[in-house]
């Protein structure tokens, strides 16, 4: 079974997934994220988990795209002078900071805050539940894979931007479901 991770109802729009998927809706943020991530990975039939959901971008060359993920960051994490911008203090290797899955793609970084300006963390895009699942999908050795639709140029205009493209954003993501483009990067289980 392919478990897909979406934030909200909305980003799906009402569309049906095709066979051998399923949903789970985590609600907005890391912590609902984690928590979500953590119940899939205990089910006994997971293979597989993907994240789809829309995005901000500071780089207008983005925006009306859906992007594979290929490098996340946790852009919130500041526990400086214990460890460096975005890693997690007195953890090691990959778990610690940037999760790379290989291959073609953008780097997004997530946090728990929607990005107005250019965070001090630069990525291509930004979120708020990637990194969080990633991470779990990591440390279970499960598979993962990431696609974000970028609806916005995470601005003043941010959210009334995300109300006109999020639908776009389903329709891009279930055309790449429905012909078997979802791929996982990372992970066995």
């Amino acid at each position: 079974m392919i478990d897909l991770v979406v934030a909200l109802e909305a980003e799906l729009a009402g569309r049906s997934l095709p066979p051998g998927m399923r949903v789970t809706f985590c609600g907005v943020g890391k912590i609902n994220a984690a928590l979500a991530a953590a119940a899939i990975l205990a089910r006994p039939d997971c293979r597989q988990v993907v994240n789809f959901g829309t995005a901000g971008s500071l780089r207008p060359e983005l925006a009306g795209q859906l992007l594979r993920v290929s490098r996340l960051l946790q852009r919130d994490m500041d526990a400086r002078p214990l460890a460096a911008l975005g890693n997690t203090p007195f953890e090691e290797g990959a778990a610690a900071g940037v999760i790379d899955l290989g291959g073609q793609g953008v780097s997004l970084s997530t946090g728990d805050n929607f990005v107005t300006a250019p965070p001090e963390l630069a990525s291509d895009i930004v979120d708020m539940e990637g990194y969080a699942i990633a991470k779990a999908c990591m440390r279970a050795g499960v598979p993962f894979a990431c696609w974000k639709y970028v609806t916005d140029l995470a601005d003043e205009n941010a959210t009334a931007n995300w109300q006109d493209n999020v639908k776009k954003g389903a329709d891009a993501f279930m055309a790449l479901a429905e012909s078997g483009g979802l791929t996982p990067a990372r992970g066995s289980r």
